[in-house]
């Protein structure tokens, strides 16, 4: 039986691109793309030939002038003298700080929160509830504004440790101040020295290496960092090989090896001889003249910006976990009871692993969501990506059409490695078919 879409034979027509169900769908899908193009291009000439009116070309040679300006909160070395590209550069690691960071911390409280909102104490599940409504019908912008105003507003100035009876004292050994220009923490250092700074000849540091040495990307490396991240690794994917022959053990026999004590040592060991024979120490701050010096300093905002992203995105995390949660069939709940199983027991090897596949497509969008409102950080002084780029560069240069391009394609590539990763994850968790 024939139909009139579908002709039984004879030679190509051009009609059958419409009227053929064959080509139909193709065709449509060419025309679409050919328009798509146009536009594109049109879009891409009216802008060229109206910049060229203005005087301007289009051209990224001014990502190597000085950039002029300096970054406060930075990862690598820096100074007003580097090129615009490097600011930038300092200002994506400033962002992908507060990304990781945040959505980690966001996770933790979220996940927390999730579970806490289903307790059978009244008051828990209120309180959570409470903190939830708070912060998820609030602007992010006004958490980010008001935890910087807490931290400026009540902790001590670096003024307060000074003397004999100071008002304010240092935390967990004289090793951490807060204050209200930030916190201070202890910096990791290599290489022990005498009484009189000189360092000893058996525990030098190990020097660095110079990945990068141009304008744009000077980078150098601790010999220090490769060796201790080479041992970390090292002992996981040891401890893994441990765990996977427990697997084994277990599959065969029914019984497995007790193996926890083993995993930590090979990952713990390790790591404490390296770090023992590098000469590592804790390079403590000390309060000089008006202001501390040594240590890391984790300016307010910084703090400011992590902790309200977090505490905002958690609570929208916390309402995925708890719809996954109660996603979840209450007989498994009861099997596992019924089995002897203890309730946090069930939560964490029964409950959630299934409720895995229910949380994981939205939160990779609290994930981007986290990521995309850092740009906020202009907002409290933090140089992000937005703050370098988009900012002081673009004002300085006046590549308006430049800068908002990169800052555009490189929030894309971040948006896109991260629902990347988490979709790796999510097929690795959800359900197979047999």
């Amino acid at each position: 039986m024939t139909t009139a879409t579908d002709p039984e034979g004879g030679s190509f027509r051009l009609s059958m691109l419409i009227y053929d169900s064959r080509y139909r769908s193709a065709t449509i899908q060419i025309v679409a793309l050919i328009g798509f193009l146009l536009l594109i291009g049109w879009l891409v000439s009216n802008t060229v030939q109206n910049l060229a009116d203005l005087g301007k070309s289009v051209g990224f040679s001014f990502l190597t002038e000085p950039a002029g300006y300096d970054i406060n909160q930075r990862l690598l070395d820096y100074d007003s003298r580097d090129s615009h590209a490097r600011a930038g550069l300092m200002g994506l690691l400033n962002t992908l700080l507060v990304a990781v960071l945040g959505c980690a911390m966001a996770t933790i409280i979220g996940v927390i929160v999730g579970v806490l909102r289903l307790s059978n104490n009244w008051l828990v599940a209120r309180i959570m509830t409470v903190y939830v409504e708070m912060f998820r019908n609030v602007p992010v912008l006004l958490w980010i504004v008001f935890s910087m105003a807490i931290l400026i507003e009540t902790l001590p100035a670096p003024s307060a440790f000074r003397g004999d009876d100071p008002a304010a004292s240092m935390l967990l050994g004289d090793s951490v101040a807060l204050t209200n220009r930030g916190v201070y923490i202890p910096e990791p250092l290599f290489g022990r020295t005498d009484a009189e700074g000189n360092p000893l000849s058996w525990r030098q540091g190990l020097g660095d290496v110079h990945l990068f040495g141009d304008a744009w990307f000077r980078f150098d490396v601790s010999l220090e960092l490769i060796v201790f991240l080479s041992t970390l690794i090292a002992g996981i994917l040891v401890s893994r090989l441990i765990g996977q022959r427990a697997d084994r053990i277990q599959n065969l026999t029914g019984v497995r090896p007790r193996t926890f004590w083993l995993r930590t040592a090979v990952i713990v060991v390790p790591v404490v001889i390296v770090l023992w024979l590098m000469g590592f120490y804790l390079g403590k701050p000390a309060l000089k003249g008006f202001n501390f010096d040594g240590g890391t300093h984790l300016r307010n905002s910084f703090i400011a910006l992590w902790l309200a992203l977090s505490l905002y995105t958690a609570a929208f995390i916390a309402e995925i976990v708890r719809a996954g949660i109660l996603a979840i069939s209450k007989g498994q709940t009861e099997a596992a009871a019924a089995l002897g199983v203890r309730p946090r027991r069930i939560m964490s090897l029964v409950i959630l692993p299934q409720a895995m596949r229910v949380i994981i497509p939205p939160l990779i969008s609290q994930y981007l969501n986290l990521t995309k409102n850092s740009s906020l950080a202009i907002a409290v002084g933090y140089m992000d990506l937005t703050g370098t780029l988009m900012g002081i560069t673009l004002n300085q240069t006046g590549r308006e059409l430049e800068t908002v391009l990169m800052t555009m394609l490189i929030y894309l590539a971040i948006s896109l490695a991260i629902s990347g990763a988490m979709n790796v994850y999510n097929n690795r968790v959800k359900l197979k078919e047999r």
